[in-house]
């Protein structure tokens, strides 16, 4: 019990010896090492944008959806993104933070992680397309969320085609 209340103590002298970092405003405070956990945490890098975008989604069987994404590699359901490669270019990877948790179609949970590998004419701007899978069921789960304004920050760069 000593052990921590120690430790406790240390801490808290620790941040009364630096009262100018603590008395600063949040918008003031330089903490690069609280920046680089907190992009652990949420997948993204320090530094990183993120993006307020509008989404829509489409799905295998639809009229003019083929196989293959832009790229030529095969869609992937709840991977495979369609942008504006002005905005964010293909071999993009991205992550949505509202994904996160949704089901996928072989039973895990989404990592918020996507891969822009396709565009379409109608995407321009700030504005994705969600491939969800085969069929317009396949959509469900992306129904929940607020399509008009997710929150985008590009994480990476792939080569090849995205993982299945």
């Amino acid at each position: 019990m000593r052990r921590p209340l120690a430790g406790l103590m240390a801490i808290l002298a620790l941040s009364t010896a630096l009262p100018a970092f603590a008395a600063a405003p949040p918008e003031q405070r330089n903490d690069p090492l609280g920046d680089l956990i907190a992009g652990v945490l949420t997948g993204t890098l320090p530094g990183s944008v993120e993006y307020k975008m509008r989404a829509t989604l489409y799905h295998a069987g639809a009229k003019g959806i083929r196989a293959l994404d832009s790229l030529g590699c095969k869609v992937v359901a709840m991977r495979t993104l369609a942008v504006d490669k002005s905005v964010i270019p293909r071999r993009t990877v991205v992550f949505i933070k509202e994904t996160v948790g949704l089901p996928m179609p072989n039973g895990q949970t989404h990592d918020g992680y996507w891969y822009a590998s396709d565009v379409g004419g109608a995407i321009k701007g700030h504005k994705l397309d969600l491939f969800s899978g085969d069929g317009r069921a396949s959509m469900k789960p992306l129904l929940a969320l607020n399509l008009a304004t997710l929150s985008v920050t590009k994480v990476g760069e792939f080569k090849g085609c995205p993982p299945e």
